[in-house]
């Protein structure tokens, strides 16, 4: 007698259904930490990239210009009312921003925007506050025009200007020294800053104090987090973050080290 043929079953139990969704769960769990690595080394990647291009840009620029560093500004009769900085040109009446006439604008493949060679992807278009009027993308890397070109840097060309004009060839350690560095100025929310201002600033007769507003943002990674820098010999890497580093721990703000040497002015000490 032939018996009735049984019926497979094809579903899962509610049992195995659970089980198989913990186990995606821990999956997931476990991947995302990879992840999350993999996109902020793939940021730093690019900043460091960024970072290369701009200080390729400012050696090609002294080599245009006798061997002398870029200035952070310049106002001159023949820009038709326009400052123009290291990264564009701003309208002193019409308030337009004009990024052709940036310094380093012939220099560069890319000009100011979104995702371009100005902005760290750390911290993009519309996480900070835009310095100025408009506010419209400029940079959120700052130039070390304090030591480099002081009498042509916004700000402290009153204080710093009988200081020399750097050439190149001349400069201390430039190993070391920072070209451009990830920048922000404190606030709520941050505002950008397209200038790198070092920890101590000079008050005359060799006298220096401290800064209480350096613009240094360490803003990559984890904890304390670190700092993108292009350095006066062409290379670029992150520079970690000391606790004691940050006067704005929050925000991840201050500067490399708590001296001006070697970093941002490497002849402080000598400085008259």
């Amino acid at each position: 007698m032939t018996g009735t043929p049984r019926r497979t079953r094809t579903a899962f139990t509610l049992i195995e259904l659970l089980i198989s969704i913990a186990v995606i769960g821990v999956l997931i769990g476990l991947l995302l930490p990879a992840l999350g690595a993999a996109r902020s080394a793939a940021r730093d990647a690019r900043c460091l990239s960024n970072m290369r291009q701009l200080v390729f840009g400012w050696t090609m620029y002294a080599g245009d210009y006798r061997d002398l560093s870029m200035p952070a500004a310049y106002t001159g009769p023949d820009i038709a009312g326009d400052s123009v900085y290291w990264w564009g040109a701003a309208g002193n009446i019409s308030e337009f921003i004009d990024p052709r006439q940036g310094l380093l604008t012939p220099y560069l493949s890319e000009s100011l925007g979104e995702r371009s060679v100005y902005e760290c992807p750390s911290q993009p278009w519309g996480s900070y506050l835009a310095q100025g009027t408009p506010r419209t993308i400029t940079s959120t890397y700052g130039y070390n025009g304090y030591y480099l070109a002081p009498e042509h840097t916004p700000g402290w060309s009153s204080s710093i200007g009988h200081r020399p004009w750097r050439r190149i060839a001349d400069l201390r350690r430039p190993t070391e020294l920072l070209v451009f560095a990830d920048t922000m100025l404190p606030g709520e929310p941050m505002i950008n800053s397209a200038l790198l201002d070092p920890p101590m600033l000079y008050q005359g007769r060799g006298r220096w104090r401290q800064n209480y507003a350096p613009t240094t943002s360490f803003r990559h990674a984890s904890g304390e987090g670190a700092a993108s820098g292009a350095r006066a010999d062409g290379s670029a890497a992150m520079h970690r973050a000391d606790p004691e580093w940050l006067t704005h721990p929050r925000q991840r703000i201050g500067s490399v080290g708590t001296e001006n040497g070697p970093w941002y002015v490497p002849d402080w000490e000598a400085w008259r």
